[in-house]
């Protein structure tokens, strides 16, 4: 079975669609893996959750997910994340409020936990270090942990053999063969980039192959830049994303 893992498509409907279109380019998926903040930043968080629920998938919890509907504080949101999430919020209608409101924080699906932040912070905890990754093994059961919140495509690997937890980059076209080490794995952005890549980044996992690949995907930045400013959103969310930062 395959699975599209994504994460963090904050709002950004071109950048979600291309990505849609490049997972049937290469033999379509049967679910959908989201790693939370369907919402925030972006100018189309309503329509990027509508589009979401066409599909087969589950969803967990992320912090713009919840800071727009004020399940969550959103003080220490910068201020401009918070204009956005704000404005996100009035955007919703009940059946999205709902939706988001009802996400679950943690999911478990075979060999995988699913987590917008980390295993032991699922909404706020970024992992970005050996150091916090390697603590938070000791969060999950299962062989592997995927991941978002970063925008940064990397993963953990621990080794069994003397405890030592490592980093590996994910590069465009990279190809994850899982094995006997337990892994944490970030699939990168889709809406909003920040490892100086901007094209949308995304991973499918084949359960028949045991592996994991990793994909960038271009789209029409400039149409989304276009309307975040149509929509009065902060111009320097909408500047960044030419930088994938």
């Amino acid at each position: 079975m395959r699975y599209a893992t994504i994460s963090d498509i904050h709002g950004n409907l071109t950048a979600f669609q291309a990505v849609l279109q490049d997972i049937e380019a290469r033999g379509g998926v049967q679910r959908i893996w989201c790693l939370g903040d369907i919402v925030g930043y972006g100018p189309d968080p309503k329509e990027c959750i509508e589009l979401l629920c066409r599909y087969d998938h589950v969803c967990v919890a992320g912090n713009h997910d919840w800071g727009a509907i004020a399940k969550i504080d959103i003080d220490d949101f910068n201020p401009e994340a918070a204009a956005a999430c704000r404005w996100t919020g009035q955007q919703l209608g009940s059946s999205e409020v709902d939706y988001l409101a009802h996400l679950p924080l943690v999911v478990s699906e075979g060999d995988f936990t699913l987590v917008h932040g980390s295993p032991r912070e699922p909404i706020w905890e970024y992992l970005v270090s050996t150091y916090s990754a390697k603590v938070s093994f000791d969060y999950f059961k299962t062989r592997f942990c995927l991941v978002g919140h970063s925008h940064v495509p990397i993963f953990f690997e621990y080794l069994d053999n003397g405890g030592e937890c490592l980093l590996h980059e994910l590069t465009p076209a990279a190809t994850i063969s899982l094995g006997v080490n337990r892994l944490i794995i970030n699939p990168g952005g889709i809406g909003q980039p920040r490892d100086g890549d901007p094209r949308a980044s995304y991973a499918i996992y084949d359960s028949d192959q045991n592996v994991i690949w990793h994909y960038r995907v271009p789209y029409d930045i400039a149409l989304t830049q276009q309307r975040m400013n149509e929509q009065g959103l902060p111009h320097r969310l909408a500047d960044r994303l030419s930088h994938g930062w």
